[in-house]
């Protein structure tokens, strides 16, 4: 009678293979390294990046509709003429203040106005409740 004879199942995991792809591969990656040529990146130079911006316009829409630019109530017709003189002495962007009890309709009305103006940057004054 033949004696067969059971094989036991390997448990453990050769590693060797593996070891050897990974220095094929060190050494590949070390060959190619000095050969690729890294792009060129244009870094911003420190004395051109800030800029000083100018504070914005601030337009405060009464409940009554009138509207204020630093302290003095003008009519529509003049608000315009003024916003306009203000931005071209010195561009920057216009804000709208309004009281939390003013109609909507009179700050768009007043936003409309700027828009007229041809005012690029536009934005909304809010104070939080304390």
């Amino acid at each position: 009678m033949a004696r067969t004879r059971k094989r036991r199942m390997m448990n453990q995991i050769n590693v060797v293979p593996y070891i050897d792809v990974t220095l094929v591969l060190l050494v590949i990656f070390m060959v190619t390294a000095p050969m690729t040529n890294p792009g060129a990146v244009d870094l911003p130079s420190v004395g051109q990046a800030l800029r000083s911006t100018a504070a914005p316009l601030v337009v405060t829409v009464k409940k009554n509709g009138e509207a204020e630019i630093e302290g003095n109530i003008l009519p529509r017709d003049q608000l315009l003429v003024e916003v306009k003189q203000q931005i071209k002495e010195a561009p920057r962007a216009v804000v709208v203040a309004a009281d939390e009890k003013t109609e909507y309709g009179k700050v768009v009305a007043i936003m409309d106005l700027l828009k007229q103006a041809q005012v690029e940057k536009v934005g909304l004054l809010f104070t939080p409740a304390p």
